[in-house]
């Protein structure tokens, strides 16, 4: 069974959470945004459109059935001292922009200091994939990944850097292919320290203004 302070958050979630419209709801929407485009939904390479995109939205946004602080809460305080930073970096993820629903494709680094106790690595990169699994902006994803990591592990510090391509501005708008935008959030040592900084930022190849290769 799940530990009551999860399943109390699960309950506020469900609280709190917009009511979700019927599947049938979704997928005339979609047969009202293809007419909208100038297009027959009910011709035979659009009949089962509806049903395929309703599909792709339950993955694209399987992060809102997630709560990403029960992803941390399992940690390992058997470290022998181990007191370094831990790295993880080149998190591939897939988002989409809230703005005009269409993706963000970038990749995330993760470092931070431990204080004790340390989490399973692909919880971290599970983390990651909560918060680009829902409609998202960038920097508040960038945001979102380090306050979580400090509020739940109370690290000595927090590092995330987010590299990524949005084509709400490559596909459509200015049309500038080949661009990317990078957003950090520091918190603890890795914002006070400049040589914690500095050695976070070499690990993941940004040091001396070295950009991170474009995604």
């Amino acid at each position: 069974m799940a530990p009551k302070s999860a399943r109390v958050r699960a309950a506020s979630r469900r609280a709190e959470a917009p009511r979700r419209p019927s599947r049938e709801a979704a997928e005339d929407a979609v047969r009202v945004l293809i007419r909208w485009a100038g297009d027959d939904p009910t011709r035979e390479g659009l009949r089962g459109t509806p049903v395929r995109v309703t599909r792709a939205f339950e993955e694209f946004f399987t992060g809102y059935g997630i709560d990403p602080m029960d992803l941390l809460q399992r940690t390992f305080e058997e470290v022998d001292g181990y007191d370094e930073m831990v790295v993880l970096k080149d998190i591939r993820f897939e988002s989409h922009c809230e703005h005009h629903l269409v993706p963000i494709i970038g990749s995330a680094h993760i470092a931070y200091l431990p204080n004790q106790r340390v989490v399973g690595i692909s919880k971290l990169a599970r983390l990651v994939d909560v918060f680009a699994k829902r409609l998202q902006i960038q920097e508040k994803m960038t945001a979102q990944i380090a306050n979580a990591i400090s509020k739940v592990l109370r690290p000595k510090g927090v590092a995330v850097v987010i590299e990524a391509a949005h084509q709400c501005m490559t596909t459509r708008g200015v049309h500038k292919p080949g661009v990317s935008m990078i957003t950090s959030h520091m918190l603890g040592a890795f914002r006070t320290d400049p040589s914690t900084r500095r050695e976070f930022l070499a690990h993941i190849g940004t040091l001396d203004g070295r950009s991170l290769a474009n995604v």
